[in-house]
């Protein structure tokens, strides 16, 4: 069984990233936290949430295909926070359902760096599930 306890974060592929920081930040009064730019990746604080911005000429962003438009996507995945976060546990519940899991991996999140496990909903939307930050595993 899974229990969802909030929203870690949603991902965002841009095109404008300086007039899009302008208005997260400026507008909705978000903060730049992290910026990986070899990979395009701006992470801003959104609360207890974060807000992950890739360009859509950095790696990640390029994963996604064309630039979003009317009739492509913008929205790379969206992440829930778990717990508890057993990976063990939580592989073998998706497999039960016929959920094919990708790779138990440590990836940053709202809370820091943890592991997570990365799906696909029926529809091919992207879902990452994550655990706690490492500093809280046991």
């Amino acid at each position: 069984m899974i229990k969802i306890r909030e929203i870690d974060h949603l991902v965002l592929r841009v095109t404008d990233l300086p007039s899009m920081l302008e208005f997260y930040c400026r507008v909705l009064g978000c903060a730049v936290e992290r910026r990986q730019d070899e990979l395009g990746l701006v992470q801003l604080r959104a609360g207890r949430s974060l807000i992950d911005m890739i360009t859509i000429a950095g790696p990640l962003g390029a994963q996604g295909g064309a630039a979003p438009g009317k009739d492509r996507r913008n929205m790379d995945h969206f992440c829930l926070r778990l717990e508890p976060f057993d990976a063990g546990e939580i592989r073998a519940f998706l497999a039960t359902a016929g959920v094919v899991a990708g790779d138990v991996a440590s990836r940053y999140g709202a809370e820091g760096e943890g592991p997570s496990i990365y799906l696909t909903d029926p529809e091919g939307n992207s879902i990452e599930l994550k655990g706690p930050p490492c500093s809280s595993q046991s």
